[in-house]
């Protein structure tokens, strides 16, 4: 292994990088910045890529290297803190640091970078990263770190040339987002039991609270997305159309950056990528275009360890003593005087992964004298992700991105919706997936286990039996996941969708049945916002829509995403109306409120969350109350959060697209979340009937631009997340619509249409910081 890894820092050209000739590309900026990139490989695409990227967005990817390079003590404060904006988490510097610093020490990315394909990357990303490392270095020495025109990191000294290895790095920390990216505090900070840290033993109440509040979390931290593949009979021009939709962070490093990559007779891709990734990894090219959804398969599962008496680093396995590795890791932090300090900690990991007590900050899994938790990640041996994409960027039918799916199986965290030219759509969980068994997850689920798995499906197996751990099918490229055949796939003539539920309802007359409960629920109730979106598709392909014949257009396509449509509404506002009208005084929960002034608001509601919806910003403090839960949120509704609703239809599988529905007026929390809403405005001196636009908001350079859309937990299709905050309404959009595009292919090229609502730049300096938000909040 150490010459492979030699191997790779040669080709890398970590040791001289100054030795090898410069790449050379054309870019050329397309309206709102977008940059169109031209070279003779990809190496060239790359560099083009990293020097334009690097204009738009440096401050941001400099501080993401920071992370992955375990400094963000050394610059930034130990204490301080960073969000890993793609799940949602927040974390310590210092915790982030050892955690990072672990996987540094430990060269786990050499390492994998090393490996041959399809396990390994390809020459060419190796050589892509060579290019994207170039092109950016190559940015900041022609600008300089005091010249550049971001005032967050002009002159910072974290602002620095990089390395291969960094961008490499980069690329893990997205691969790990779903798994151990969700337990990075937990990872950071176990530690083994002592005399004077015994470490807890929860109860089994304790337990199902918090498996409850870790369900509400997932997937994620909230994020989603929205799809629509749609084949010959889903358009009138009887060609594929997509819309892809994803619904990722409007601030930090996991934003979209899009840009149209060109190598001439090989590849002519547009679409957009992650901050930091020179591949498309939603777009089309010629005749194929394709999008992602946050799947609901989990990526990781927990071993319980059962210790050694007395060793409580020490676990057994078929009644074997096995040690766990102890691995001492030291970082530099900045003192409070100034200076630096090394701080150290020892980490732990097992066979199965590394030792960790906690997922999204809930401490679910302490270690104690008996018992240990190790984390079994997917994701922690693979970067067949980049081959997956590199391909992707390549392929021109949904037959053939079906086989780059089944060769690779290195999608890391989402599904896959897919349509081309000749008319076909096709849906796809085909990833990364614990080879957990509903058989296995029964015969070695631990008691926790039972609990994780009755909620949310995650099952937790027991450590003790070499039998429990992972299987390895025929047809699985990587040892200990699911083979490309025991996943679910579709394809359809009409139509596949997905808005973050799992696999089931893709297209309802055809539902998939029989797949592992850890891959995603079957015969549930499906979200609001999954429910609107298979009734937009629905009414247009029958034509009971009010719109003129069957079948998409491109514009209606367009027009599914920017009807702001409000589901929720759709199905309670009629009865809140009438409950409001019969009881003009309700009890809120500091006491009786005249809610007489909001039953006409609410009459007159358009049931759409548009700029100039009145009634809008009170229908959704109401359901924010009756719901119990943040509904700013896009967050998918799991089957626990329909736990306690107050519909007056419960849910029937035998009819789960209109079902669970109504308002059952008789629970006293609706009364008293109406009461509630009622006073929130009145508190906060917003009128009941306030047009959405005037307190739903972006700030750019001091400029408000109103933006349309609301929660997904209440069915809107253009999810927005924008905290509530009193006296002000909505004020800031943490994530929600990002990247909207719709393709359709025809004769000649095809015929797409894209918006980056936050902008392609984070730069406030930048041409391109505001001016796709203006054109978003115009529609």
């Amino acid at each position: 292994m150490r010459l492979a890894v030699l191997a790779v820092v040669a080709l890398l050209g970590i040791a001289a990088p100054a030795a090898a000739k410069a790449p050379t590309a054309t870019i050329t900026r397309s309206a709102h910045g977008v940059p169109n990139i031209e070279a003779k490989n990809f190496e060239g695409v790359a560099y083009g890529y990293g020097y334009a990227f690097a204009q738009d967005n440096i401050c941001t990817i400099a501080d993401s290297y920071v992370t992955v390079n375990a400094e963000r003590s050394r610059y930034f404060g130990p204490k301080r803190t960073w969000v890993f904006s793609g799940n949602g988490q927040r974390f310590t510097n210092l915790n982030s640091d050892f955690f990072f610093q672990r996987i540094n020490d430990d060269k786990v990315v050499e390492k994998l970078a090393a490996q041959k394909p399809p396990v390994g990357p390809m020459p060419e990303i190796l050589k892509g990263v060579k290019g994207y490392t170039r092109g950016y270095n190559q940015y900041l020495e022609d600008t300089g770190r005091d010249n550049i025109t971001d005032p967050s990191c002009r002159g910072e000294p974290w602002v620095r040339k990089i390395k291969p290895i960094t961008v490499l790095r980069r690329f893990y920390e997205l691969a790990l987002l779903a798994s151990q990216g969700v337990a990075i505090d937990g990872i950071a900070t176990a530690q083994p039991p002592t005399p004077d840290l015994l470490g807890g033993v929860l109860t089994k109440s304790q337990q199902t609270g918090m498996v409850e509040e870790l369900g509400e979390k997932l997937p994620l931290g909230g994020l989603g997305s929205n799809a629509v593949a749609l084949g010959s009979e889903g358009t009138r021009n009887g060609s594929g159309m997509l819309l892809g939709n994803p619904h990722f962070p409007w601030d930090g490093a996991e934003r979209f950056y899009q840009a149209h990559l060109t190598i001439p007779g090989k590849v002519n891709v547009s679409g957009g990528s992650l901050y930091g990734v020179p591949i498309i990894l939603i777009g089309h090219t010629d005749n194929l275009a394709w999008s992602h959804t946050v799947s609901t398969a989990f990526r990781f599962t927990p071993f319980e360890l059962k210790l050694v008496p007395g060793s409580p680093t020490s676990y057994l396995v078929d009644g074997q003593v096995h040690k766990m590795q102890a691995h001492p890791v030291s970082v530099k932090a900045m003192k409070p005087g100034g200076g630096l300090e090394t701080r150290s900690r020892t980490l732990y990991t097992s066979e199965y992964g590394p030792i960790f007590t906690s997922i999204l900050g809930l401490p679910l899994f302490p270690w104690n004298p008996a018992t240990a938790y190790a984390m079994g990640d997917v994701n922690a041996n693979s970067f067949r992700y980049l081959n997956h994409w590199f391909a992707v960027n390549q392929a021109q039918s949904t037959d053939e991105l079906y086989d780059i799916l089944k060769k690779y199986e290195g999608i890391p965290w989402v599904n896959t919706i897919a349509a081309d030219s000749a008319g076909k759509a096709l849906y796809a969980d085909i990833g990364s997936v614990p080879n957990v068994t509903n058989a296995k997850a029964d015969t070695c689920g631990t008691a926790i286990g039972a609990i994780t798995r009755s909620l949310l499906g995650l099952p937790v197996l027991d450590g003790s039996r070499s039998n429990c751990n992972w299987d390895t099918d025929p047809d699985s490229v990587q040892p200990g996941i699911f083979g490309a055949s025991k996943l679910p796939h579709l394809f359809r003539k009409d139509y596949v969708t997905n808005s973050n539920d799992s696999y089931w309802l893709s297209n309802p007359e055809q539902p998939l049945t029989g797949y592992p409960r850890i891959v995603g629920a079957e015969r549930t109730a499906r979200s609001l916002r999954t429910r609107l979106g298979l009734r937009i598709v629905q009414q247009r392909l029958d034509g009971s829509d009010g719109l003129p014949g069957k079948g998409f257009t491109l514009n209606q396509l367009k027009d599914a995403v920017f009807n702001d449509r409000q589901y929720a509404g759709e199905l309670w506002r009629d009865q809140l109306v009438n409950l409001c009208r019969s009881t003009p005084t309700m009890l809120g929960a500091s006491g009786p409120v005249d809610v007489s002034e909001a039953c006409p608001v609410l009459a007159d509601w358009n049931l759409h969350d548009n700029l100039d919806s009145k009634g809008a910003v009170l229908f959704r403090r109401f359901a924010s109350h009756v719901l119990g839960l943040p509904l700013n949120l896009s967050l998918p509704v799991n089957p626990l959060t329909t736990v306690g609703i107050p519909f007056s239809t419960p849910f029937d599988a035998s009819d789960p697209v209109n079902t669970p529905r109504g308002l059952d007026t008789g629970d006293p929390l609706v009364s008293m979340a109406l009461a509630d809403a009622v006073t929130d405005l009145r508190t906060s001196k917003i009128p009941l009937d306030a047009k959405l636009g005037d307190y739903q908001y972006e700030m750019r350079n001091g400029q408000r631009i109103p933006i349309h859309g609301g929660p997904g937990t209440l069915g809107v299709f253009n999810a927005i997340q924008a905290p509530w905050k009193k006296g002000v309404g909505f004020p800031d959009i943490v994530h929600g619509s990002s990247f909207v595009m719709t393709t359709s292919f025809g004769k000649g090229c095809p015929d797409d249409r894209t918006i980056l609502t936050y902008s392609e730049s984070a730069n406030p300096k930048s041409d391109f910081y505001g001016d796709q938000t203006k054109m978003f909040s115009r529609r």
